[in-house]
Parts: structure tokens; C-alpha cells; sequence
């Protein structure tokens, strides 16, 4: 789980693009966004909306989301999830729906456009514990599935159907370490996973529920990783708590 500093760190960079340094290169410099303490140690997301809007769960207490609007200088309570249910990785379709994992209770929840409440898309008995999510273009989701216990994780492919969602590990050659972060590139067919364990990030091409080709893009000589993102130019940005930071990786692992 993340802490309060690595949080902060996520948000600025979401939120705050600095200074430019050249044409082809910018610097993103944190600040601090939200009072310490206002979220507990288990913060985890974050996502933005369309409207700027910053979403993270476990305002205060577990089992909450906190809406962070541009210019507040507070969050407010979202939504509270179910008893017993903890969120994780937050992630938003094309037609603003919000969808959140919930590591504790083994669910996929959808909040619909303008709704407060979750509604379940998808369980399954068989998770771990489902951490972050990816999100295609045609509203395929794929999560991380770590188990912390063993070193080891999964990704699970979760698509859309007629009564809600379908959904089941991917098939890999490669054994993951413990999957944490995950993102697509730019033109959806490679997903990345970043591994806490490893300090590693893979590179998969999507072959229907098959991932092919991995691919070592770099790995960090210290400090655990936990979530990733990629940006239009197809970089990646990967959280590294151990040391407060958070790295930008080039597709080829500069």
C-alpha cells in the first residue's frame, strides 16, 4: 500500500507539470496537494475525472473515496463502499463511468456517470486481491492481482457482457512476481506490470486473454514499485515509495 508521501508525490504528478526545460523535455516537481493525515495509510489510486476532478480511496476511514476538486484546499467524501470493503486502483472509462478494485471482498465496482453509489461489475473467489486497473479503449479491463504471500501475481482480463462483466486470469509463459502497477501503451496492444518484489517492469503484447512476447523494459537496482501510468507519449511513470520517488522510464527502459 502506498503512504501519505507517495500519495502526495501521485497527485503533483497528475496535477502539477512544472517548468519546461526544453522542447522535448519537462519536469514535473511535487507539492503538496491535501493536509497530512487526511487520508490514512492505505491511500490508493489516484484518478482524475474529465472535470480535473481527483479521486482516492480511504478518505479518513477505509472503505471510503475522497474527491479532491482544482483549487480545494480539502477533499470531500465521495462515496463509501460497501461493509467489509476495501478500494484500490481506480480507473475511469471513455463515458465517465468510474470503476474501483476492492482487494478485500475480491470485487470490481462501477459507479455510473453522476452516481455516488457502486454498483458490482465483477467478482471472483479466485482473486488474490485485485490492486490496479488498466482500462482499453472498448472498455476491456485488466487487473493486477499480486499474492503478496507467495511473491507472485497475475493479470485478469474482465470484459464487458450483456449482464455485467466476464472475467479470468491471462494466460503467460513468463511466472510474474508480485503484480502491482499497470498501464497500456499509447496504442492499447502492450501492457505493462510493474512487480514489487522484482523491482522490475515487463512489457506484454495482448493476444485475446494471452500475454506473448515479455519483455524486460528496466529494472531498479533498490526500492519496491508499486503504481504505473502511461502518458500519451507513451512513457511510463512508476511509483517507488521505498525512496519517495517516482521514476520516468522511456518504452525501452531509458
Amino acid at each position: 500500500m502506498r503512504t501519505d508521501l507517495l500519495a502526495t508525490l501521485l497527485f503533483a504528478t497528475v496535477l502539477c507539470a512544472a517548468r519546461t526545460l526544453s522542447a522535448q523535455d519537462r519536469l514535473f516537481v511535487s507539492a503538496q496537494l491535501t493536509p497530512a493525515g487526511e487520508y490514512t495509510s492505505e491511500i490508493e489510486g489516484p484518478a482524475v475525472d474529465a472535470a480535473g476532478n481527483l479521486y482516492a480511496v480511504n478518505l479518513h476511514r477505509a472503505g471510503t473515496i475522497g474527491e479532491f476538486t482544482p483549487g480545494a484546499g480539502t477533499s470531500r467524501l465521495f462515496a463509501t463502499l460497501p461493509d467489509g470493503s476495501i478500494g484500490s486502483g481506480i480507473r475511469f472509462d471513455r463515458e465517465q463511468r468510474m470503476y474501483v478494485a476492492d482487494y478485500r471482498r475480491h470485487n470490481i465496482f462501477v459507479f455510473d456517470l453522476g452516481a455516488d453509489t457502486p454498483k458490482l461489475y465483477f467478482h471472483s473467489s479466485d482473486f488474490s486481491q485485485p490492486n490496479d486497473l488498466a482500462m482499453a479503449r472498448d472498455g476491456t479491463l485488466f487487473a493486477s492481482d499480486p499474492d503478496f504471500a507467495r511473491h507472485t501475481g497475475r493479470v485478469w482480463r474482465i470484459d464487458r457482457a450483456v449482464d455485467g462483466a466476464t472475467g479470468a486470469p491471462m494466460h503467460s509463459a513468463r511466472p510474474m512476481g508480485e503484480a502491482n502497477g499497470i498501464d497500456l501503451s499509447p496504442d492499447g496492444a502492450t501492457l505493462y506490470v510493474s512487480e514489487t518484489d522484482t523491482r522490475e517492469i515487463w512489457a506484454y503484447r495482448i493476444d485475446g486473454n494471452a500475454l506473448t512476447h515479455p519483455r524486460l523494459v528496466v529494472r531498479f537496482p533498490t526500492s519496491k514499485l508499486d503504481g504505473l501510468r502511461t502518458d500519451r507519449a507513451g512513457r511510463l511513470f512508476v511509483a517507488r515509495p521505498g525512496n519517495g520517488t517516482v521514476a520516468i522510464v522511456s518504452p525501452a527502459g531509458d
